[in-house]
């Protein structure tokens, strides 16, 4: 299967919300990769707060590892969130985002986001920072998913539940390509 073929999932939602448990739970299931979330690794490293600039390399990295995933796919490529993440940020910590995610963002689309609910308890991690905003956050997925016209599908329960909702839901969507 050529990579202009691989349908596009991506699992995205506020900060500890399970979107990585969820990529690697739907990479097994489906046989194919996730996408890590390259912003993950990048602030590890990260000595000072982010930046403008960081937004940026974080942008561009994300993009980079589709790139490199797509080829190993098979059939399903599963993100674990995009680029939107940065634009999420750079409004909340800038007050606007840099231009070229904006001019990006209409021309990376995903053919299904599972939005993944915050009704899981908060998991403490050093790289995570509004444990207080969660449904806030949750309004600005919504409200940036709606932006794009992006299909998408708010996922909630947890556990098992949570999985086996998520693949109904990619199953539905796929009988219907």
């Amino acid at each position: 299967m050529t990579a202009d073929h691989i349908i596009k999932i991506a699992i995205v939602g506020p900060e500890s919300t399970g979107k990585s448990t969820m990529s690697a739970y739907l990479a097994e299931h489906y046989h194919t990769v996730w996408v890590p979330e390259f912003a993950r690794s990048y602030c590890e490293k990260l000595t000072e707060p982010c930046t403008w600039q960081d937004e940026i390399n974080m942008f561009y990295g994300q993009l980079e590892l589709e790139e490199e995933y797509l080829p190993k796919a098979n059939k399903l490529l599963i993100c674990d969130t995009t680029f939107i993440t940065v634009k999420i940020w750079s409004d909340y910590t800038f007050g606007s985002s840099p231009q070229e995610v904006l001019d990006e963002l209409p021309k990376h689309p995903y053919d299904l986001y599972l939005l993944l609910n915050i009704d899981l308890p908060w998991e403490e991690d050093p790289l995570r920072d509004f444990p207080h905003m969660r449904e806030h956050f949750m309004d600005v997925w919504h409200k940036e998913l709606k932006a794009l016209n992006a299909n998408y599908v708010v996922i909630s329960g947890s556990e098992q539940g949570r999985y086996d909702e998520a693949v109904e839901v990619i199953d539905e969507f796929l009988a219907t390509c």
